[in-house]
């Protein structure tokens, strides 16, 4: 029972109350003889938590993360960095190694993508990217970086706010944002508020009014006009389902978004401007490749085309532009895709990062489709970035993609190798 208490402070409300219970856990654990479970060779680079959207705070992602067996964990919020000192703190607690990083939106209006679907299924033109191992020098930098874009998302989600209210006045629901939204996120200590969390607060008040059952989907089907499909459907009528709010977002999110959105502009930097500031300050900055959607992996995804169309323009692009690496995610797209776009990363001498976008609790921390030894370059790839933070953060000129460690190294192999071995010695001496 102690041992609930205490996994359950781990999203309590302060980091100090949070890495305490940690603390607490693993004294408990290692008195009584139990120790964490062995890692295995899984890797994540990709964990979101309440920095973003998640139901884990960053303690408790990373807790999470070792409790399934995995042998590095790697931080990805949007438009945030504000979880990345806990999340190093919860990882030399647990003795598990980590690497930071944070997903945003660029604009691509000054490359030859402006007007097309790349990545982003809500906005053409707009792309999201990756901003991965950000040295512990930097923190506060990319803290700085984001605080605009912050506030400009504030802005628009107000009025998508209004708009959704036009939407649930049927069901006699009327959010307040500061009330009803904002106090399901981190904003207040540097997090992001996203659509998600406008939608969870829908779904907690549509669950108030209707409860699970056949009211709901009816309500649902009927008024928002959304699809329900039977696995849904099955969700949403149980009403012993403890995953039900955040089911209820998932159906949110595949149809309801796109008649309540509002187009992103002022938090969307220029994707020059967010290249040159990563690479000023040692930030391996990823394309994040969705790839075309036929049937949604995740359950909140259309069937929608986007970059497949055009990859090896969009890969010429990001060269031009500055990008270090790809990211992509084994289990979501066709071994076809990915065949084609680790071509390409070859081609274009692209690092390759992945990881599973963890963001609700129906996710496993593992990925199996990644076992697969196709992907064996990706273990390496996690290995390589915990390194390369841990020497960029002594000195940017260390990093992985410096002016001066490609004149050392000029081979990418060679770097993935070099900081790969860093980072494992340091957690081996």
């Amino acid at each position: 029972m102690y041992e609930q208490d205490r996994i359950a402070r781990l999203n309590a409300p302060t980091p100090r109350e949070r890495l305490e219970a940690l603390c607490a856990l693993t004294e408990a654990r290692h008195a009584a003889g139990r120790e964490r479970p062995a890692p295995g060779r899984d890797v994540n680079n990709h964990i979101h938590t309440t920095y973003s959207f998640s139901p884990y705070s960053p303690a408790k992602a990373v807790w999470m993360a070792a409790e399934a067996g995995l042998a590095t964990a790697g931080l990805m919020d949007h438009d945030s960095i504000g979880g990345a000192r806990e999340f190093i703190e919860a990882g030399r607690i647990l003795g598990l190694p980590t690497t930071i990083g944070a997903e945003c939106r660029a604009s691509f209006a000054a490359t030859p993508l402006a007007g097309r679907r790349i990545n982003n299924p809500d906005q053409e033109t707009i792309a999201y990217v990756a901003l991965h191992g950000v040295p512990h020098s930097r923190i506060d930098a990319l803290t700085a970086f984001f605080e605009p874009v912050r506030q400009a998302r504030a802005k628009r989600n107000r009025e998508m706010t209004v708009r959704l209210n036009v939407l649930l006045e049927p069901a006699g629901i009327a959010l307040d944002y500061e009330a009803d939204i904002v106090p399901v996120s981190a904003w207040a200590d540097g997090g992001e508020v996203t659509e998600r969390h406008l939608l969870f607060a829908v779904a907690s008040q549509l669950l108030m009014r209707f409860g699970a059952g056949a009211a709901l989907v009816a309500f649902l089907r009927e008024t928002l006009r959304i699809a329900v499909g039977a696995k849904a459907e099955a969700q949403l009528v149980d009403a012993g389902n403890p995953h039900v709010v955040f089911d209820l977002l998932g159906v949110l999110k595949s149809d309801l978004v796109e008649k309540f959105y509002v187009p992103a502009t002022e938090e969307c930097p220029p994707i020059a401007e967010v290249a040159a500031f990563t690479r000023a300050n040692g930030i391996v900055l990823a394309y994040a490749y969705l790839g075309d959607v036929k049937d949604s992996v995740t359950g909140d995804k259309k069937a929608q085309r986007f970059e497949d169309g055009y990859l090896d323009e969009l890969f010429r692009v990001l060269k031009t532009t500055g990008f270090d690496a790809v990211t992509y995610m084994p289990s979501r797209n066709t071994r076809d895709q990915l065949v084609r776009l680790r071509a390409l990363c070859d081609r274009h001498g692209f690092f390759q990062i992945s990881g599973e976008d963890i963001n609700q609790p129906r996710q496993k921390f593992i990925c199996e489709a990644m076992r697969d030894p196709f992907f064996a370059n990706l273990y390496d790839a996690a290995w390589a970035l915990i390194g390369h933070e841990r020497l960029a953060t002594e000195s940017l000129a260390e990093g992985m993609f410096s002016t001066e460690t490609i004149a050392r190294m000029p081979s990418l192999e060679a770097r993935i190798a070099h900081f790969r071995d860093a980072a494992q010695d340091q957690y081996n001496a």
